[in-house]
């Protein structure tokens, strides 16, 4: 019983078509006897079944042509059941009782609408995404799902929905991957992430892009400023950590080099400087004292 309950996955298979073209001049040999039997029903009987039967074989004929253009595919079915399909563009043919189902394989393109997400920081956040994707399987999208183009759609957002919280938006300290720093990767990882969801509907993507990355509303200017602040706390550290590199190299030439010698008082004076001078945001006035460290 669980078994009966399972959809059955279906699978593309070429469906045995023929030529528009070969058909319509068979449809034209049809005319011909037709006018030959409506010429000699009067006369002789055979004229009449001759009529009657290129009658009855051209409506067949006729009823079987239908057009394929460039990138569009034809699903064949006898009474519901799949037979095949035709990717041959151009007139075709097919027996009347057969049911042709067109669908398109061309390339789609697809944005996403603006969702809100929270990050992996809990942080709410607007993404979208750009989808380019197609048919791959006809099969499988017209018969294992119910709408093929809406099962994207919605699969398109939760997959962007899964990507938006698995990362969170930006990362000063660059010690992991972010949402704005690493759009590339996380591009990719959103395209196999949606091709694992729609590969049930024998779709085939493409590429994924991400079109649209912000702070929600609510939070923007918050997070604006916290990233200034940050940007300030990072930018000063890497002034003392190289103020305080250029400070040890002078003492050690100082020193090397017995250009002057230093007790701990004038060193720490010295120290502080270089450090003045490394470290402040305006040009230093310099102030040349006279007389000595101690007056």
């Amino acid at each position: 019983m669980a078994s009966d309950r399972v959809v059955r996955q279906s699978l593309e298979r070429p469906a045995t078509t023929y030529n528009g073209f070969v058909m319509l001049l068979v449809g034209l040999g049809l005319i011909v006897l037709g006018a030959v039997g409506a010429l000699n029903a009067p006369v002789h009987p055979w004229g009449i079944v001759l009529l009657s039967v290129a009658g009855v074989a051209l409506l067949l004929v006729s009823c079987g042509f239908y057009l394929l253009q460039p990138n569009q595919a034809a699903a064949i079915l006898l009474f519901g059941d799949y037979r095949g399909t035709d990717r041959t563009t151009g007139l075709r043919w097919n027996w009347p009782w057969l049911t042709k189902s067109k669908i398109s394989v061309r390339i789609h393109n697809i944005t996403s609408e603006r969702l809100k997400v929270n990050d992996l920081r809990g942080n709410p956040i607007e993404i979208a995404s750009n989808v380019v994707w197609r048919v791959a399987d006809t099969a499988q999208a017209l018969f294992d799902v119910d709408d093929y183009k809406a099962f994207v759609m919605v699969q398109i957002e939760s997959a962007v929905r899964a990507i938006g919280s698995r990362y969170p938006y930006d990362d000063f300290t660059h010690e992991e991957m972010t949402l704005r720093g690493n759009a590339d990767v996380v591009s990719e990882e959103l395209r196999v992430e949606l091709q694992e969801r729609v590969a049930s509907a024998g779709v085939q993507v493409d590429e994924c892009r991400l079109t649209h990355l912000a702070y929600a509303q609510e939070i923007a200017q918050a997070m604006l400023r916290r990233q200034q602040a940050e940007a300030v706390i990072a930018a000063r550290q890497k002034l003392v950590e190289g103020a305080v590199s250029m400070v040890e190299t002078a003492l050690a030439q100082l020193s090397e080099k017995n250009v002057v010698e230093l007790d701990d008082e004038r060193r720490a004076a010295m120290v502080s400087n270089l450090m003045v001078v490394l470290c402040s945001e305006r040009d230093t006035q310099p102030v040349v004292n006279a007389g000595s460290l101690y007056q």
